[in-house]
């Protein structure tokens, strides 16, 4: 018996030794081994999507501008004065405005006015133009009508529309409107009302510096502008 595990012990320490031996020969052999080399490849860096370009808000009214009477619709008529072109015209009585071109012509629109009480007349020059204009309702509105906001951002649902042009340092305009209906009407607290679509066309024909006429409601010479076209 004394035999018998005594062989055995021994071996035991040769399999061990056996498994030692395979160990440190596959450590060496794997140390040896050069290491696997793996193609290495630059991924594209994507440039992010620039944000979309806002664009401004578009002028909508020309179908209902178009809806407009005749007579106050946007067109050239016989108008001699003797303002110099370029000059701005505004026949409160009749509800027109003139942009006087010279040679005894005119482009006339139909305009919105003051209403009763609101009406006013003299000369005045542009001294500011903006596109689709903030509106802040002067002190003296706000009184009148409390439930105004008291300031507004630009835009398609502003009262002031597309553009305005400012009247010297009054807290009169010209602007555009988003209720065309209301063209030919005295309708407003002073201020002067195109469509959107007329107020973009006088806008693009205006600078600041040009002169503004305004003739009173008690002026009721006959209306002088007669179409040519």
């Amino acid at each position: 018996m004394f035999n018998s595990m005594k062989l055995n012990s021994r071996l035991a320490a040769a399999a061990f030794g056996a498994l030692a031996i395979g160990t440190v020969a596959f450590s060496t052999s794997a140390a040896a081994a050069p290491l696997p080399i793996f193609p290495f490849f630059l991924v594209p860096q994507t440039e992010a999507a620039p944000p979309p370009v806002q664009s401004a808000p578009q002028v909508q009214d020309e179908d209902r501008s178009a809806e407009l009477p005749a007579r106050l619709r946007r067109q050239i008529v016989e108008y001699p004065t003797r303002e110099a072109a370029g000059t701005i015209i505004i026949d409160t009585p009749h509800t027109y405005l003139y942009y006087v071109l010279g040679g005894g012509r005119a482009i006339r629109y139909g305009i919105g006015v003051g209403r009763e009480g609101f009406t006013w007349s003299g000369t005045q020059t542009i001294t500011k133009k903006a596109e689709w204009p903030d509106w802040t309702p002067p002190p003296e509105m706000i009184a009148r009508q409390p439930y105004l906001p008291r300031h507004m951002a630009g835009g398609p649902g502003n009262p002031l529309g597309a553009r305005a042009m400012y009247l010297g340092g009054t807290v009169y305009r010209i602007h555009g409107t988003n209720a065309p209906e209301t063209i030919g009407t005295h309708v407003s607290s002073g201020c002067l009302r195109l469509t959107n679509a007329d107020v973009v066309d006088l806008y693009s024909r205006v600078n600041v510096g040009t002169k503004v006429i305004v003739l009173p409601m008690t002026d009721r010479r006959a209306d002088l502008g007669s179409a040519t076209r």
